[in-house]
């Protein structure tokens, strides 16, 4: 048990003896409270490390149907690695790891999105040239043309929002739009990487500011919701539409999640009893 003077500026008048030296009982407490710190950091770092490598082999066992030899699962590896590197020590808003970020993303692509290996090590360096110090011409030189184009098209479609709020006369929300559709034309996986994207930030987007909260689901309800619809992902549409509703309406949304949870069993029963005559044709 911890004790301490009722002055913390004032040193105890008893020193305290300790191997061959002697100390007050406010630096013993000094050094009981740096030792616990440093402990309790060195646990976090471990955790986090455990936690990452099980999201990396998640997203491995999620990809398996996927990948096609064992090129693909080294480009991966390169990738996932890389993106460690670039991330190291940034952390979200949240307090995680960032490199939890882009892992999602990836597991995002290729479970909900059925996407390939190229999009898999696009989603894991989506940041990396816009938010670290590597470049498209090291993207290039690691991994080829084909990702450096992608990670390229993931990197303008971000800035975007910056060109159009230093124009007054053009709304921010219809020029990213307009930015998103173009890049259609060029390679689809930069939309369906982008919209992996918002839909994780919308995951975990407790820990913003209640202002940009409402900015981000303004731009996801009339941008990334419309576009996933458009290219047939419905789920992802009906997720991002929920969690848009989460943070504009929180009662209704937690009413309305408290109702379908009080009739799900109800509703399982009846989706059974409509399919049994179909399953036995």
């Amino acid at each position: 048990m911890k004790t301490s003077n009722p002055d913390p500026h004032k040193k105890s008048d008893t020193p305290v003896e300790v191997g061959h030296a002697a100390t007050t009982e406010p630096d013993l407490i000094k050094s009981a409270d740096l030792v616990e710190t440093e402990a309790e950091k060195d646990e976090r770092n471990y955790a986090e490390r455990r936690e990452i490598l099980r999201r990396y082999r998640t997203l491995l066992r999620k990809a398996k149907g996927v990948i096609k030899d064992g090129n693909d699962t080294k480009k991966i590896r390169k990738a996932f690695v890389l993106a460690l590197k670039a991330h190291d020590g940034v952390r979200r808003k949240s307090g995680e790891p960032y490199i939890y970020h882009p892992l999602e993303v990836a597991r995002i692509v290729v479970e909900e999105m059925g996407l390939r290996s190229t999009s898999i090590v696009c989603a894991l360096l989506h940041d990396v040239v816009e938010d670290t110090d590597y470049n498209l011409d090291d993207i290039e030189q690691m991994f080829g043309a084909e990702v450096a184009r992608i990670i390229d098209g993931l990197t303008k479609v971000k800035n975007f929002k910056y060109k159009a709020s230093a124009n007054p006369d053009f709304s921010e929300q219809a020029e990213n739009f307009r930015k998103v559709l173009l890049t259609i034309t060029e390679d689809i996986r930069v939309v369906l990487i982008k919209i992996a994207d918002r839909l994780h930030n919308m995951r975990t987007l407790e820990s913003m500011s209640r202002e940009k909260q409402l900015r981000i689901k303004s731009e996801t309800e009339y941008i990334y919701a419309p576009l996933a619809h458009r290219l047939g992902l419905y789920n992802v549409k009906s997720e991002l539409e929920d969690l848009c509703l989460k943070y504009s309406d929180p009662i209704a949304y937690e009413e309305i999640t408290r109702k379908l949870k009080e009739t799900e069993r109800v509703r399982e029963r009846f989706v059974k009893h409509f399919v049994k005559p179909i399953e036995t044709i």
